[in-house]
C-alpha cells in the first residue's frame, strides 16, 4: 500500500522537457527552487523545510537538521510544496534546468529507494524524502566523480531526476559489471553495488584523456546513464571561452589554426 501522494504526470518536449503533474484535490507535490514552470487556478504554493515528508515530523529540531542535510548536497535550505486547493483536477509543471531528459522513478516498483548524482532531484509526490547517501567506501569517495555525498530519494510515490543528453537504462542481472565514466552516472538502485576501478596502463593513464579511473556498477539492480556530464559541458564552454581556447578570429593564423585542427579554412 502506498503512502505518498498518488500523482499522474505527462513529460513534454524533446531537448528541453518539463514534466507536467495533474493533482487531485488536496495532493501534493515537492519540488527543487527554482524549477518551476507553471501552475492552474487552485493549486497553492508554500515554501516549507526540507522535503516536508514524514521523516521530518518529529519537531523543528528534526525539520533544521533534514533541512540543513541537503546543503550538504549542494541544494537549497527549502523546497517548494504545490498543494491543489481546489476542486477536479488541476496541472503544475516543473522544467529541466538544462539541456537533457527527465526521468520519472516509480519509488514502489523500484525497491523504495534511488541513489542519484547530487543535483539530479526535479521533483516528487509528497511522502518522498530527499537526503544524503554516504559513500562508506574509501576510493569510491575519493575518486567516483560524486565525492562521498550523494543524494539518495526514499518512498513508494512517483519521483522525477533531470541528467543531460540522452538517457541510457540499463537492468543488470546479478553479478553482471558494468564500467562507466564517472561523471555519466545519474541513478541507481540501492542493490546495485558502486565501486572504483583503476584504468591501468601508462599510455591509457597518462594520454587517455578519460581518467584515471572508471566507476564499476555491479547487479542485480537498475541504471541511469546520461550522454552529457553538466560538468562535462560546462568544462568545454570555459576551454572556449578561456585565453588559451580557439578563437575564431578569421585571420591567416586563424585559418592556418583551423586547418590543423581538421576543420579546413
Amino acid at each position: 500500500m502506498r503512502t505518498n501522494h498518488e500523482i499522474d504526470y505527462f513529460i513534454h518536449g524533446e531537448e528541453m522537457q518539463c514534466v507536467e503533474i495533474e493533482l487531485d484535490p488536496q495532493e501534493t507535490v515537492i519540488a527543487e527552487s527554482g524549477s518551476f514552470m507553471y501552475m492552474d487556478d487552485g493549486i497553492q504554493m508554500e515554501t516549507i523545510f526540507g522535503d516536508g515528508s514524514t521523516q521530518n515530523n518529529g519537531g523543528f529540531f528534526n525539520k533544521i537538521l533534514g533541512a540543513g542535510k541537503r546543503l550538504l548536497t549542494g541544494e537549497s535550505l527549502f523546497m517548494t510544496a504545490f498543494t491543489h486547493t481546489g476542486y477536479g483536477k488541476a496541472k503544475v509543471a516543473f522544467a529541466s534546468p538544462y539541456p537533457g531528459k527527465i526521468i520519472p522513478l516509480d519509488l514502489f516498483r523500484l525497491g523504495g529507494k534511488i541513489i542519484c548524482q547530487k543535483d539530479a532531484f526535479l521533483c516528487a509526490a509528497k511522502g518522498a524524502s530527499v537526503g544524503i547517501e554516504f559513500q562508506r567506501k574509501l576510493g569510491t569517495g575519493l575518486f567516483g566523480g560524486e565525492g562521498f555525498i550523494m543524494q539518495k530519494i526514499e518512498g513508494d510515490g512517483m519521483a522525477f531526476c533531470h541528467a543531460g543528453g540522452h538517457i541510457m537504462h540499463r537492468t543488470l542481472r546479478p553479478g553482471e559489471t558494468l564500467r562507466v565514466d564517472t561523471g555519466c552516472i545519474v541513478a541507481y538502485t540501492q542493490t546495485i553495488d558502486y565501486d572504483i576501478q583503476f584504468v591501468g596502463g601508462i599510455k591509457n593513464t597518462l594520454f587517455g584523456g578519460e581518467g584515471v579511473f572508471f566507476a564499476t556498477l555491479r547487479g542485480p539492480g537498475e541504471v541511469w546513464l546520461q550522454t552529457l556530464p553538466i560538468s562535462r559541458l560546462a568544462s568545454r564552454v570555459l576551454s572556449y571561452g578561456s585565453p588559451g581556447g580557439r578563437k575564431e578570429e578569421g585571420g591567416i593564423l586563424g585559418s592556418f589554426g583551423n586547418l590543423i585542427d581538421g576543420d579546413g579554412f
